[in-house]
Parts: structure tokens; sequence; C-alpha cells
């Protein structure tokens, strides 16, 4: 299958040398010691808690159910008592329905799921959610139309600093291909690739083991952020454009990172819900590494197994430098979708003085989605959601592309984000006065 590469992208320093190489370690677990599990932590619903102060829980348990088609079980990470049904910390600022358990007892043990009757109930009884950061509930990927043909495993990991998926490709290789084959054959698709970019030698080298055994491809990447965004990674090896507004499945394909094939596997063989993930901690920490994190662990703890920062931390990002979310309290706990920490010191952040827009270009140049960003901004400040809308805002995937190349060091990708919920606004009514 031939790589047909994406217009737009940028080439960032990737600094991801100080994890590459480093195998997963567990974070290990200690008596005593509080996770909080936030009910909310995929796009959708939040889950229903089903757990009271005060009850014992075993490691697996269910304690928060789907309250609806877009929403997925939560699980508990530990052994323990439930100390508090109440709120906890979330990345997006404030906090959110969430319960505290309390360890009580260390185990390697969990409680099997209950799979139920087809493949879907199996994901959705797992608490699967996509695990590039994503989280969309899995099952409602895996229920797509008959006319879908095609499943992109993304190996991509694009992400400036990020390692966890590189070292979850060499070090579980065979399970990510097991996990992908099971949902092949579970919605009767023809093809199956797996996409990796070109500095991950390694990862590559490990699939192409099991390509003749298990039937697939592997398609080597150009390493261009943002190669590992989904639409961008269809038309990089299927040459499909997936139209505005539109899903994948409206081109016959589906994503899935390879993290999240890995559960699959999990759940499907192992009955094993998703309660912990890989975890990169990485930049202003005295010992960088890769970690297998319980779910609602604060990431102070995760920090600290690390050996601490070097010096003082100016920001802390979960996720990447990218898309990441800046958090303003380290009681912020692990989530599903945390697939990095990342400490700034203060010369790791550059001047972020703002100036007019020189109309240079470049951010329209580095646009995968084909966009005119100095146009929007604009709009922006003078908050003309309508043009914003006509536009196109909604297609912004806030890669931050726009803003990474801009000379002006304009807040580009900031904005169209804060935007979006007026503009949403203005074209339902839109679509609302068509029907009327």
């Amino acid at each position: 299958m031939p790589y047909f590469g994406f217009k737009g992208g940028i080439h960032p320093k990737y600094n991801k040398s100080a994890t590459q190489s480093k195998n997963t370690e567990n974070l290990p677990v200690e008596v005593g010691e509080v996770v909080h599990i936030p009910l909310a932590q995929h796009i959708g619903a939040p889950a229903k808690i089903l757990v009271k102060k005060n009850q014992q829980v075993k490691t697996g348990e269910l304690i928060g159910e789907a309250a609806g088609f877009i929403s997925t079980t939560i699980h508990s990470s530990v052994t323990g008592k439930v100390v508090s049904v109440g709120t906890v910390e979330h990345p997006i600022g404030g906090r959110v329905p969430g319960v505290s358990i309390e360890v009580e007892e260390l185990t390697e043990d969990y409680v099997p799921i209950d799979s139920g009757d087809s493949f879907q109930k199996t994901v959705l009884a797992a608490g699967l959610a996509g695990m590039g950061c994503a989280t969309f509930p899995s099952h409602v990927k895996l229920s797509p139309p008959k006319d879908v043909d095609a499943l992109l495993i993304n190996g991509a990991e694009c992400e400036p600093y990020l390692t966890c998926d590189h070292r979850m490709m060499v070090e579980r290789t065979e399970d990510i291909v097991k996990g992908a084959v099971i949902i092949k054959e579970k919605l009767g698709l023809k093809i199956l690739a797996i996409g990796i970019e070109k500095n991950k030698p390694d990862a590559i080298e490990a699939f192409r083991k099991f390509e003749k055994e298990y039937g697939f491809e592997v398609i080597e990447l150009e390493v261009k952020y943002p190669q590992g965004g989904e639409k961008q990674l269809i038309k990089a090896c299927l040459n499909r454009v997936v139209p505005e507004g539109k899903l994948p499945m409206e081109v016959g394909a589906i994503v899935h990172n390879v993290g999240t094939c890995a559960c699959i596997y999990d759940a499907v063989e192992l009955k094993k819900p998703l309660y912990e993930r890989m975890v990169t901690v990485t930049g202003a920490v005295k010992e960088p590494k890769n970690l297998m994190v319980k779910i609602g662990t604060p990431i102070s703890k995760l920090i600290e197994y690390c050996g601490g920062f070097v010096g003082e931390p100016k920001k802390i990002v979960m996720g990447g430098p990218m898309m990441g979310l800046a958090v303003t309290s380290l009681d912020t706990p692990v989530m599903k979708g945390t697939s990095g920490i990342l400490v700034y010191s203060e010369s790791d952040l550059p001047d972020l003085t703002q100036y007019n827009c020189m109309r240079c270009g470049r951010c329209i140049d580095a646009c995968p989605m084909e966009l005119i960003p100095s146009a929007m901004d604009r709009f922006v400040v003078k908050e003309l959601y309508e043009s914003l809308a006509d536009w196109h805002v909604m297609n912004c995937i806030e890669c931050g592309c726009c803003s990474y190349v801009c000379p002006s060091r304009r807040t580009l990708v900031g904005g169209f984000k804060t935007s979006k919920r007026q503009v949403a606004r203005i074209l339902k009514e839109r679509e609302d006065n068509k029907n009327d």
C-alpha cells in the first residue's frame, strides 16, 4: 500500500530521546494512598455513579455505568474502600463528579468483565475509550455502517515528547496485532493496516515480523505533525478524504490507536477492564520515564517517582505540547486519555508576547485542514461568529500547527477553540431554520 501523504503540517522539535528507549515501568501502589477517579473521562455523558461512601471495592469492579450510547463504563483501579463520592480535579479546570478510593490491599487480580452477548457490549463493559487522547467511546466506533471496509491502526505518535505508544508497539506488538485482528474479523473488514512514522524503526521492524501471519500491512509514514490526526492518517494511507463535518465511516474507514487495540485484546481475551494505562513523564523532571499507571493516580505521584522537578516548574501539561491541556493542580488524576505529563521550566517556554498579524501566510501553508487561520483570527478578535461559521472553523482539528509557525505568536488555535461553542449554536440555528 503506497503512502499518499497529506497537505500542510509541520516539523517541530520532537524531543523524544529522553524516553523513547526506556522500557515501561509499573508505578508502585501503596496501602493507604488514595486514587481519585473521574466519572467524565470520555467524550459524551459522564458515567453514572454505582457505589457509595465506605463501600468496599475490588480492582476492576464497576463503579460507574454508561449514561447513554455515547458514554462508557468506569472501573476501580485499586482494591480498597470508597472514602468519597463527590467531585475530583479534572484537567479541563474545576471539578467533576468522581469517586475517591483508599488502597487497602495490593493485588494483581481484577474483577473480570461480564462480556455480554456481542463484541460491542464487551468493549462497553470494559470501559474502552480512544487511548490516543481523543477518548471517544470505542463501542460507538465499533458500530459502523456496513459499507466500512478498512481498519487503520494509528501508530504515528506524532506529538513531540510522547513515547508511550512507541514503547507499547515494541513491548506489546502481538497483543496490538491480535486486538486489531479481532476488530477486523468481528466487523468483517477487508483492509487492515498500521501506520507508523519512520522515526520508530524498532516498532516498524517488530510489526513486520507478524505481517504475513496475521494478514495486515505496515505503512511507513513520513515524520510530520499531525500525521496521527484521524483525517490525515486516512488521507495518507488510503488516499480518501473525509468530507467536512463527517466521520471516517463516511469514506469506509475506522481508525484506532495502538493502545486501544491492546485494550481490546485485553477485554476480549483476558476479560480485563480498562483501569490502568501507559503514561510518558518527561520534560523538566530528573528521571523521565514511561510508566504503567493506575487511573485516578494524582500526577504528583508520577513526578515524585521520576525524581521530582528539575528547578522550579513553570507549566505542567497533561498530554503533548501541541494538543495537551495545562493543569493547575498536582492533584489532577491520570485518566483514560492521559498519554503524558510534560513539565516545562521557565527556560523551556518561549516569549509569549503577541504582535499583530504580518500576513506572511505561514499558518495557511501549515494548516492540514486547508483553512485560512489568519483570516479566522481576525473574526475571533472581532467576535464575528457568523463569519467564523462561513469560514469553516468547525473543521479545525485544533492541532496547533498555525500557532506553532506564527512569527507574531498569535494564539490562533486557542481562539478557534473558544469560539466553537458560539459557532455551533449558529450552525444549529441555521439548520433549524432550514427545517422550518
